[in-house]
This record gives C-alpha cells, sequence and structure tokens, in this order.
C-alpha cells in the first residue's frame, strides 16, 4: 500500500547512471527555489547520490521555507536548508558559491492580475542570479510552454522549432532562459536549459487532476486531447546529470516522457481502476502542447517508470488516501492565462 515514505523513497533513490555522473560532477550543488513541487525530493535525491558516489559534496537547498514538511524531508536527509528570499538581492549575493546550480525558481499560477510579479521572479530574478554564479555550472529549468500549441500528428515540438510563446507566464519563462543565455555567451557560463513538460509525483500532475475530476464527478474537457508527462523521479535525475551536459553556448533539452499520451484513454484507464467512470466535454481537438524529448531519451536513457504505470500508481495512491499538495497543473489552458 502507498505511503508518503514509500513514495519520497521511490522518488529520492538514485540510479547506477545517477551515481556513476555524480562521481564525475565536481564540487558541490546548491538549488535555488527547492521548496517547490520537485525540489525537495530532488535536493534529497541528490545528496543520495553523492554519499553512494562517496562523494563529499554539499547539497544545499535555498528557498523560503513556506512547506515545513519539505524542510524537515531536506534537513533529515543531510541536506543543508538556507531560507532566503531570493528577491532580496543582499540575501542572494550571500549565499555560498558553489560550482553547480540547479535554478528552479519561478512562478506561474497567479500571473494574471500580477504579471509584475510573474516578470519579476522569471525574468528579472535570473539575470541577477546569472550575475552572481557567473563561475558556476547551471541547470536552468524552463518550460515546454515557450513552444506553440502543434497538431498531434507532429509528436510535439522538438528543439529546433522556435519558441512563441503565449500569454505573460510563458514569454516570461523565455525572458528567464535569454538572461542564462547572456551569461553562457558573455561570461561563459555552462548553462543546461531544461524545458520540462509535466513531471508527475502522485500528490499532483497532470494525471492527478484528472483521476480528482473523475473521483469528484466533474466533467473533464477533451478540448486539450493529450499530453505528455514523465516520473518526477526520473525528471529529476536528467536535472542532476545535466550539469554535465551545461555548456557555453548552453544547452537546451526538452524533458518529458516518451509518449502522447490521449487525455480520453488515461482518463478511461484511471476510471477502471477508481471504479468510477469519468465524465467528458467539449469536443475533442486537434491540437495540444506536446514536445518531443527523443533528444533527452538519447542522452539519459527511457524514464525509470512508463506511462501505463504512472496511470495505476496514480489511481492506487488516491484509493490508499494519499495527500494533495493542492497544485493543479492546468494542462488544459490553451490561451496562456494562469
Amino acid at each position: 500500500m502507498w505511503s508518503e515514505e514509500k513514495l519520497n523513497e521511490l522518488l529520492t533513490t538514485p540510479s547506477a547512471a545517477l551515481v556513476e555522473d555524480m562521481k564525475k560532477i565536481k564540487g558541490d550543488i546548491t538549488v535555488l527555489g527547492a521548496g517547490g513541487k520537485m525540489g525537495p525530493t530532488l535536493c534529497v535525491l541528490a545528496k543520495k547520490a553523492a554519499d553512494a558516489a562517496g562523494a563529499n559534496k554539499r547539497v544545499i537547498a535555498v528557498s523560503r521555507g513556506s512547506d515545513p514538511i519539505a524542510t524537515e524531508l531536506m534537513k533529515a536527509n543531510g541536506v543543508e536548508v538556507i531560507a532566503a528570499d531570493l528577491l532580496e538581492k543582499e540575501a542572494l549575493y550571500a549565499l555560498p558559491e558553489t560550482e553547480n546550480v540547479i535554478y528552479m525558481a519561478g512562478k506561474k499560477f497567479g500571473t494574471a492580475g500580477n504579471e509584475w510579479q510573474t516578470w519579476a521572479m522569471n525574468a528579472t530574478l535570473p539575470a541577477f542570479v546569472a550575475d552572481k554564479f557567473q563561475r558556476s555550472n547551471i541547470v536552468v529549468f524552463s518550460s515546454g510552454n515557450i513552444y506553440p500549441i502543434v497538431p498531434l500528428a507532429t509528436r510535439g515540438c522538438t528543439e529546433r522549432d522556435a519558441p512563441a510563446p503565449n500569454g505573460e507566464y510563458a514569454m516570461s519563462c523565455l525572458a528567464r532562459e535569454r538572461a542564462f543565455e547572456y551569461a553562457a555567451n558573455t561570461y561563459g557560463t555552462k548553462v543546461f536549459i531544461y524545458r520540462l513538460n509535466f513531471a508527475v509525483d502522485l500528490r499532483y500532475g497532470v494525471l492527478f487532476d484528472v483521476a480528482d475530476k473523475i473521483l469528484k464527478g466533474k466533467p473533464i474537457s477533451l478540448a486539450t486531447p493529450a499530453f505528455n508527462f514523465i516520473w518526477q523521479g526520473s525528471a529529476n535525475e536528467i536535472a542532476l546529470r545535466g550539469l554535465l551536459h551545461a555548456s557555453s553556448p548552453a544547452c537546451v533539452m526538452n524533458v518529458t516522457g516518451p509518449e502522447t499520451v490521449s487525455v480520453r484513454q488515461a482518463a478511461l484507464e484511471l476510471g477502471r481502476y477508481l471504479g468510477k467512470e469519468p465524465i467528458f466535454a467539449d469536443e475533442p481537438g486537434k491540437d495540444a502542447y506536446l514536445n518531443d524529448s527523443s533528444l533527452a531519451m538519447e542522452t539519459f536513457g527511457y524514464p525509470a517508470v512508463s506511462a501505463k504505470t504512472l496511470i495505476r500508481w496514480q489511481a492506487e495512491w488516491l484509493l490508499d488516501g494519499g495527500r494533495t499538495l493542492n497544485k493543479p497543473t492546468h494542462f488544459e489552458e490553451r490561451k496562456g492565462k494562469y
């Protein structure tokens, strides 16, 4: 049966490939914006991988510290936690310099009506971080939303496709990338831009959103007919291993699962496990935000957990009373307003 401890253990147990790469990653690792959905388990995964590699490596998590459960998880596993508001320049520049940085800070939801706050976090702050950590290898979390919506038959945008951000959130994400690209081209900073399209951790994610609607008897829109997603454990591994692929000019890579998953089919399968028929709304669309992760699959290998298994796990998690982070993905949004 599922428990918080079991889920965290699965998310933070390093693969042999990560342990081998951790032997090659020189120096300590700082994770900026570590208190979000992915950060706590990424930090613990990094620390466990470093220990398994026999590396005397500090993993430093920097966040506002608003989630006590996440903070306790990190501290209990040997991660050093620094409470700081990165938008306060004195606090940012007072942070210890490390050879490696994972940049996870960002704002998405609540953008509508507070656009200036989103731009401050997603565009202004990256310029200061890039200045502070000029000599570091930096993995920069970005979003697949910077690409346009594409027909299902395309299998998704590749790294060669030009960005076409829709809405202020997506535009600010592209600004974040450009700030770090400036550092890569001007300071010689080694940068890996990580364009993520939906991590799944069971406490949140696109599958949680669909399953939650099934259980509550709410209609599931098919206007966005398909999505990509990836097991969060594998997504975090790619972020850490990406430190070895940071370069100047910046390396850009899409990170998601290899499948294009039908929303209808995922809902029907979730419904079978949950014992409840899903309700659908809207005519099925013919396009969606989809990313082609072929380059990441070739570089890092396929995710440790398949889409089909994740669908089953998601249903089991809810049936076992697993908690939610109350952070819906809004994967259905097509106009860029969050």
